[in-house]
Parts: structure tokens; sequence; C-alpha cells
């Protein structure tokens, strides 16, 4: 009998061994998949980081060669549609990094967004013939450059939530 119950507790112990070591992987595979999971994330949102700034910039060098292209009436035209290809580029990418993007950024791109259509008006309507209050080269001008210092803080904030702010600082 004795020997029976040495034989059974070597069996049990050898199976309880073995389902702790299964455990323990199961464990760290999930841990493995876990950050394979953050590091995908991670990677989803610092490429639309990319394509919104990158869309930004483009929308904002298009307002820039659409306010200058009003002097010279031989290039309005593939101006004009340069500007409204990158527009509507831009509004995509916005739609697409609305769901995606952390609230502080978005409330930042949001606010961008809603600038560069009102400077999108105040370049267009001139090139219509029909110029509102206020809208003036000069005015669209500064518009142009303030929205250029917005972009800036859009991007420092978008280099904040990917963490490239650490590799900033030499961590």
């Amino acid at each position: 009998m004795t020997a029976v119950v040495g034989v059974v507790g070597t069996l049990l112990s050898a199976l309880l061994t073995q389902r702790a070591a299964d455990r323990g992987r199961r464990r760290e595979q999930a841990r493995v998949e876990e950050a394979r999971e953050r590091w995908r994330h991670a990677q989803e949102l610092r490429a639309c980081y990319v394509d919104l700034n990158t869309a930004a910039r483009h929308y904002l060098a298009a307002l820039t060669d659409q306010l200058h292209a009003l002097g010279r009436p031989a290039e309005l035209r593939s101006v004009r549609q340069r500007l409204t290809e990158v527009r509507d580029r831009y509004r995509d990418v916005y739609a697409e990094a609305q769901p995606r993007v952390p609230e502080q950024v978005l409330d930042l791109a949001g606010g961008l967004s809603h600038d560069l259509g009102a400077v999108y008006g105040m370049v267009r309507r001139p090139d219509d013939g029909v110029p509102g209050p206020g809208d003036s080269p000069a005015a669209a001008r500064e518009s142009i450059d303030e929205l250029w210092d917005r972009l800036r803080r859009v991007r420092r904030e978008m280099r904040v939530e990917v963490g490239a702010f650490r590799a900033d600082r030499g961590c």
C-alpha cells in the first residue's frame, strides 16, 4: 500500500508540475500577444498621425499656392484643381483619424480642420469673384502662418501620444 501511495504521489507531483508549467506558458503567451497587440495599435496610431500630418501640410501648401496664384490667372486653374484634390484628401484622412486618435489630439486637430476650411473660403471666394468681409490676401497669409504654428502644436501632441518625446530627451 505504501508503494502505491508513493507511486501515485510521484505521478500526481509530475502531473501538477506539468499543469503549473502549462499555466505559466499560457500566461507568457498571453503577455506576448498583449504586447504584440499594443505594438500593432501603436504602429497604426503612428501611421494615422503621419497621414494626418502629411495631409494637413499638403493642404496648407495648396492654400499658399492658391493665394499666390490669385495674382496670376494663367496658373489659377491648375492650382485650384490641386487645392480641391488636397482638400478632399485631407477631409478623408481626418475622417479616418476621428475615431482612432485620443481626445486631446482630436480636439487640436478638429480646431485646425475647422480653421483650414475657413482659410479655404478666404482664398476661394475672391477667386470666385465674391470676396467676403475680411477676405484679403494679407488676412489669408496671416491665417495660413497661424495654421502652420497650430499644425506644429498638433504634431507635438501626436509625438507625445506615441512616445517620441522620450527619444527627444534621450530616455
